[in-house]
């Protein structure tokens, strides 16, 4: 048995297999994810987990180089973006447009669904490198 870290197997391996540039998202409980994108659905209940935690584990074993965030979430959920801008101080953020964000879904290596309930909850993270 895994001692610590990602418990949640196929998160595991998703980070595991990614190469540098590569992505994958976590997105809130509502974003509309194609049938055809590796879909890891860890939603349970209303905001079980959350956005943030869920971004937090991952983060704790994944080098980030870069981040996409819906422009809407200036104004949609300023309070997230706020918070989100202090977990990423040094590392470049891009904002596009929503619509941009759900069609760059199947770019990705995997989309991680929460179970959060605000909007705009919605990050793809760009793998780096380690050395």
């Amino acid at each position: 048995m895994k001692k610590s870290g990602i418990l949640n197997d196929r998160i595991s391996t998703l980070i595991a297999e990614m190469g540098h540039k590569e992505s994958l998202m976590i997105c809130d409980a509502g974003m509309p994810i194609p049938r055809d994108c590796n879909r890891i659905d860890i939603s349970l209940m209303a905001g079980i987990p959350s956005f943030l935690d869920t971004l937090r584990g991952v983060l704790e074993e994944l080098c980030v180089e870069k981040v996409v965030l819906a422009k809407e979430i200036k104004e949609r959920n300023a309070e997230l973006d706020a918070e989100l801008q202090s977990v990423f101080k040094g590392i470049p953020v891009e904002y596009i447009h929503h619509q941009e964000m759900k069609d760059s879904m199947p770019q990705t290596k995997g989309v991680i669904r929460t179970g959060e309930f605000s909007p705009f909850a919605n990050i793809r993270l760009i793998s780096g490198v380690v050395f």
